[in-house]
C-alpha cells in the first residue's frame, strides 16, 4: 500500500488548526476535529505551494501572542 501523503497525482486539502498550524491531508479522508480545510481539493504540489506561501511563521499562535509579537 502506498503512502496517501506522498502521491503527487492524488487530491489533497490544506488544513489549519486554531494555533495557525497547517497540514496536508488526503482529499478522501474526513477532516479531523479541531482542523478546518482552508485550500483544496487540489493536487499535492498546489497544496504544498499554498502552505509555503501562507505558513510563514512556524510558531503556534499561542506562542506568538505570549511573546508579544
Amino acid at each position: 500500500m502506498s503512502n496517501p501523503f506522498e502521491n503527487d497525482e492524488s487530491s489533497y486539502l490544506v488544513l489549519r488548526n486554531e494555533e495557525g498550524q497547517y497540514s496536508l491531508w488526503p482529499g478522501f479522508a474526513d477532516v479531523p476535529q479541531g482542523w478546518e480545510a482552508v485550500f483544496g481539493p487540489q493536487l499535492r504540489q498546489a497544496c504544498l505551494d499554498h502552505v509555503n506561501e501562507n505558513w510563514t511563521d512556524m510558531r503556534p499562535k499561542s506562542l506568538i501572542e505570549a511573546m508579544g509579537a
